[in-house]
């Protein structure tokens, strides 16, 4: 029978999570499982004191990830349901779960287990071909340390970013010198990431724009994904980025750049209208 545990450190999960990325179809949003799962409560598999497995539940208390070895696959549909159905006096509460088309075996657990679900985002990934006709019209900056509060202010009026996060987020891209600028006239216009994976898919730079609002519909998105297209190719890396469902205008954009929306983030509400 597997055993429930908390996790008060995620570091002995390396080999598990290798093992969870690996068994995707298409590489998984960055920000959700890079950003957003660190900072989740983990929960550890034990099948005969032996670490087989985890899932990982959000402040929300929505699940993010859930992963069994493939030799304890038998004991998934049962472990899955007692979770789902806010059974496991371990774990409590558990909404839904956030899932990517991406992940088969996790998503047909979701849908054994659901009243509802929607769409919450597209995943897009190179289409084979790449549009690079808008870069002769734009150049971009890394951004510097003392641009920073700029960069939070423009994410915070742009987009409604939290402001003490974005600070920390912005400042580790520019450590990394993955957050790029562009300004016109000494205002800045966009703001450009590409963000690279330290460990799994590290064939793949993750992108992300924002635009300002006064720039809108005029083809700015499209250009600046362009040049971040031709980074991530310089360093011979293939691109993923995501949108919002309802973000037409950002997907007309990505779309114009090149991309292809392959899969989908779902959100699933759990029915816990039963138990085991």
């Amino acid at each position: 029978m597997i055993k429930i545990e908390s996790m008060e450190s995620i570091s002995e999960l390396s080999e598990l999570k290798k093992a969870y990325f690996e068994q995707t179809t298409a590489p998984l949003d960055g920000m959700w499982h890079f950003g957003f799962v660190p900072m989740a409560k983990h929960w550890g598999f034990y099948l005969e004191n032996k670490l087989v497995g985890f899932c990982c539940i959000n402040e929300e208390s929505y699940m993010l990830q859930f992963y069994l070895e493939p030799n304890c696959q038998v004991h998934a549909q049962a472990l899955f349901m007692l979770i789902a159905q806010q059974n496991s006096s371990v774990i409590g509460s558990v909404k839904g779960a956030f899932v990517s088309t991406a992940e088969p075996h996790y998503m047909s657990l979701c849908l054994d287990n659901s009243s509802t679900f929607t769409v919450n985002a597209l995943m897009y990934q190179s289409a084979g071909q790449q549009v690079n006709q808008h870069n002769e019209y734009l150049t971009m900056q890394l951004a510097t340390r003392e641009q920073l509060s700029d960069f939070v202010l423009f994410a915070v009026t742009n987009i409604g970013a939290p402001q003490e996060w974005v600070t920390g987020y912005y400042d580790n891209l520019i450590t990394r010198k993955e957050l790029l600028g562009y300004w016109n006239k000494g205002q800045l216009l966009a703001a450009g990431e590409c963000r690279l994976f330290d460990e799994y898919q590290t064939t793949y730079a993750d992108l992300g724009v924002i635009v300002s609002q006064s720039e809108r519909g005029r083809g700015l998105a499209t250009k600046v994904l362009s040049h971040l297209i031709n980074i991530a190719s310089q360093k011979g890396l293939n691109v993923i980025c995501s949108t919002e469902s309802h973000n037409i205008a950002a997907q007309k954009a990505i779309g114009r750049a090149g991309l292809l929306s392959v899969n989908r983030i779902v959100q699933f509400e759990f029915n816990h209208t039963y138990s085991n």
